[in-house]
């Protein structure tokens, strides 16, 4: 992405605001933190407070923001995001156009593709996937094995094993 790219979707970005990162070529708000270990992509983008760590990646058109922490060998790729107060760690996986936001967290070996949304303070965590257009939302918690997928929505406190 060039700096005219960024300019685009962040109108108030300066070179003196975002540098890019060194490993991988892609933009970071300096108020945002990604260790040198971590990779962001020439497409995708990390700003405001996010913080990126680990051997985490965040590749393809993919954006973390606000004070969420993306870890571990955690992949984000695709248009995903990963936004406000969102932690995602571990070996987990969200890529193509899914939301993880609000104060959700996503840990183990979890996915979270296709459309699905994570928000509120949902779990999901173990080999749990959330995929489709399926929304995670409130209290609630997808673990173990359990998959959530299509149009499915699990809200409130529901737990799903």
């Amino acid at each position: 992405m060039t700096f005219e790219d960024l300019k685009t979707a962040f109108p108030d970005a300066t070179l003196e605001t975002w540098h890019l990162h060194p490993n991988g070529g892609g933009w970071v708000e300096n108020t945002a933190t990604v260790a040198e270990t971590a990779y962001v992509g020439p497409e995708a983008v990390v700003f405001e407070n996010a913080v990126v760590s680990g051997n985490a990646m965040v590749s393809g058109a993919a954006m973390v923001s606000g004070t969420a922490m993306v870890s571990g060998n955690t992949e984000v790729f695709g248009n995903a995001v990963v936004a406000g107060d969102a932690m995602v760690s571990g070996n987990t996986m969200v890529y193509g156009n899914a939301i993880v936001y609000g104060k959700a967290m996503v840990f183990e070996n979890a996915e979270v593709a296709g459309d699905a949304v994570v928000s509120g303070n949902a779990l999901v965590y173990g080999n749990a996937v959330v995929c489709g257009d399926a929304v995670v939302s409130g209290r609630s918690w997808v673990y173990g094995n359990a998959s959530v997928s299509g149009d499915a929505v699990v809200s409130g406190n529901e737990i799903i094993n």
